[in-house]
């Protein structure tokens, strides 16, 4: 085989990088397009990125210049390892001609490449986790965005389809998504590099193959077609014992998702569960959860030994073969044993190209799960949005509801036809045997309960506050907990300290910038008084307590419900709650009745005392 021009090489390289960067490109194109066309989950790639790399997204052309770059760099890889195939033929040449200044100058040449080839791989990782970090700061604005949109997040509970664990989806599985994305498009071992170096590889070998005789019948450039033939056939039985992998890796997404919610579970409610004395069962139920994941897994390893141990086998044969077929040619003195070497390493370069789908094929499953995931996730979130809901409209001072009707998820009806209207500085209380919808009604008022119709028109945004029986109190400081929705910064000390000490929690003033899990430290009447100071601060025009005072006594319930009104004189007042000393607060009582019958009607004016 003829030997390279090093002298005038570097013109020759650039022009082949830049014909090849250019092809490379268009093919790239095509193809992607032909499988978000035609394919299942390049339909999926495409839902997930197509509007990140669209030219009129919010990025602009900076993903496809991303893209561009890599490309170009793995061009410029492939051509490297080209070169460097050209320059070890003769180093091994020049050993066998024991031609020392051949051999000096080979050594030169491979410092410069060496250099060259170093500084590719620095850069093009670079490049390549800069591509991976956008992709995974954009995806995750896009799936969170989506989640929390519409309030997808809450009503896809009520969904027929449920998915498991967003949170993992929104984590884990994008994280994992753009690693894997560009190590098997981009990525130095990805599919752009295997297809360039099969096609730089078979035209070096092709030129160091020679003629085979099999059963008497001769095969011009044998050696070439034994390639594409050898790994074809391996490649096709991979893929036959491969392919349960996908369904598998997908069922271990999905267990093991299982199996950690269940100790979220157990971490999240540990006192309720140690007073209950609840451990064994616990147990019980989180040992079947972990003994799901255990045989699951097994399955896959035992998929994973059959499919790994062909490959193993297909790759040690790989490495004997070239040379094997090389030897006659080499014993009868007609290639040197540079070109013995060079065909060894074009040959494993063109094996590894063709079987990169089979090599990877384990990593492909797993990456077709976590696509069913993500856009799983993207699909419950619309059906979600798609789920009915009431008509509530913004009106500035008071509240009018109008037909509404409210039923369970069965059909059956909780509340039917009703009719209401409040003004400024009045109150409504809600009562009724459990089970009779109070909660379901202020949620549906809250345009959170998809099984409702009707029409209601009352303040919305920051104005109508829901106050459920166990307040929500985030993560942060009890700044943040106080001023919660709004942003911790929006609190002045001398407010939280005067909202905290007339809702009896003065001993918390000091406390007040602490990051804790409040939620824990705080007990249910701590948490319940810092709802109402939550109220203090927005000042809005209706709130709705759904049993908002029931972890305290009847005397601090008396202040706390003095204390609105004496602040907010002019706040719709909406409660659920049983006991009777709410009455007292209220002008008017809404009575469920069951099957969607109800009774409106005024309650007696009294002065209520704690008690």
């Amino acid at each position: 085989m003829g030997s390279i021009d090093w002298a005038g090489e570097w013109l020759s390289s650039l022009i082949w990088i830049a014909v090849t960067s250019v092809a490379t490109v268009v093919v790239v194109a095509i193809v992607g397009l032909l499988l978000a066309r035609f394919t299942t989950w390049g339909r999926q790639v495409r839902r997930l990125v197509g509007p990140w790399l669209h030219p009129r997204g919010d990025e602009g052309w900076r993903p496809l210049l991303f893209v561009l770059a890599l490309l170009v760099l793995v061009v410029v890889a492939v051509r490297l390892n080209v070169l460097l195939s050209y320059n070890s033929n003769g180093l091994y040449t020049a050993l066998q001609d024991l031609d020392a200044g051949a051999f000096w100058s080979a050594v030169g040449v491979f410092a410069i490449l060496a250099t060259i080839y170093v500084a590719e791989v620095l850069v093009a990782y670079y490049v390549g986790q800069a591509f991976v970090i956008r992709l995974r700061e954009w995806l995750n604005e896009r799936l969170l965005g989506d989640w929390l949109g519409g309030r997808a997040y809450h009503r896809a509970r009520f969904a027929p389809q449920q998915v498991d664990n967003p949170d993992q989806r929104i984590q884990e599985d994008i994280t994992a998504f753009a690693g894997t994305s560009h190590d098997l498009s981009v990525g130095p071992s990805g599919a752009v590099n295997a297809v360039l170096s099969v096609v730089s590889f078979t035209y070096v070998l092709w030129l160091l193959s020679g003629p085979l005789s099999v059963v008497g019948v001769e095969i011009p450039r044998a050696m070439t077609f034994l390639a594409f033939l050898y790994v074809i056939v391996v490649t096709v039985i991979a893929f036959r014992i491969g392919r349960p992998l996908i369904r598998l890796n997908f069922l271990n997404e999905g267990l093991s998702a299982t199996y950690r919610y269940g100790l979220v579970r157990v971490r999240d409610n540990a006192e309720n569960i140690a007073f209950l004395r609840g451990e064994p069962l616990e147990k019980r139920t989180l040992d079947a959860r972990f003994a799901a994941v255990i045989a699951n897994y097994w399955r896959i390893v035992r998929r994973n030994l059959r499919f790994q141990g062909f490959n193993l086998v297909a790759t040690q044969i790989s490495v004997v073969f070239p040379i094997v077929i090389q030897a006659p040619r080499f014993f009868a003195q007609t290639i040197t044993l540079g070109d013995v070497q060079q065909t060894a390493s074009a040959f494993s370069q063109v094996h590894d190209g063709l079987s990169f789908f089979r090599n990877a094929y384990d990593q492909f499953a797993a990456y077709r799960a976590v696509l069913d995931r993500l856009t799983g996730l993207l699909d419950a979130d619309s059906a979600a949005r798609r789920l009915p809901e009431v008509d509530v409209s913004d009106r500035e001072d008071g509240v009018t509801v109008r037909d509404l009707t409210v039923r369970r998820p069965d059909g059956e009806a909780l509340v039917s036809d009703l009719d209401l209207d409040l003004g400024p500085g009045d109150s409504l209380l809600v009562t009724g045997r459990s089970g009779f919808g109070k909660t379901t009604l202020l949620r549906s008022l809250a345009d959170l309960w998809p099984f409702a119709e009707g029409d209601v028109a009352r303040p919305t945004g920051p104005r109508a506050v829901f106050l459920s029986q166990q307040p929500y109190v985030p993560l942060g400081t009890l700044r943040t907990a106080l001023a919660y929705p709004r942003g911790p910064e929006e609190v002045d000390d001398e407010r939280a300290a005067a909202v905290l000490r007339s809702v009896a929690l003065g001993q918390l003033v000091d406390r007040l910038d602490e990051d804790r899990v409040w939620w824990r430290e705080l007990s249910p009447g701590e948490q319940q008084r810092l709802g109402f100071g939550r109220l203090l601060l927005a000042r809005p025009d209706v709130v709705f307590l759904d049993e908002a005072t029931a972890s305290l006594d009847e005397g601090l319930e008396h202040e706390l419900y003095t204390l609105l009104r004496r602040e907010l004189p002019e706040l719709i007042l909406v409660s659920v709650g049983h006991r009777s000393s709410l009455e007292a607060f209220h002008d008017t009582r809404l009575d469920l009745q069951g099957e969607g019958s109800w009774e409106l009607g005024p309650l007696p004016t009294a002065s209520p005392s704690p008690t």
